[in-house]
């Protein structure tokens, strides 16, 4: 049994390691641009990147080439980052979250 529960925080760990590794560097560039900004500010930049997303949303996107396609995603992903960033929000794996619960409930 307790090599059991032995295996079990092991692997936990091991996953918690590598869920917790993936913010990039930009993502931490736009979280620091954002830390700087007034509250006002973040504001005005979601209302522009709304306004664009309702551009991107409006074009038509069937005679666009293979790569303007690609740049069209890229700008969306890079700008949904940044809504996030101006948010503030902090969000759990919810892979993490099954697993902190099922320690719990062998702990407890």
């Amino acid at each position: 049994m307790k090599k059991k529960i032995f295996y079990f925080v092991v692997s936990l760990l091991f996953t918690l390691s590598i869920t917790s590794g993936h913010a990039s560097s930009d993502t931490k560039a736009i979280k620091e641009k954002f830390e700087g900004m007034t509250d006002t500010q973040k504001e005005e930049r979601i209302t522009q990147i709304q306004q664009r997303i309702e551009e991107i949303k409006a074009m038509d996107k069937s005679t666009l080439t293979k790569i303007e396609r690609k740049d069209l995603r890229h700008e969306l992903r890079d700008m949904n980052k940044e809504a996030r960033a101006a948010r503030g929000r902090t969000t759990i794996v919810i892979g993490g979250l099954v697993i902190i619960i099922l320690l719990l409930i062998l702990i407890l």
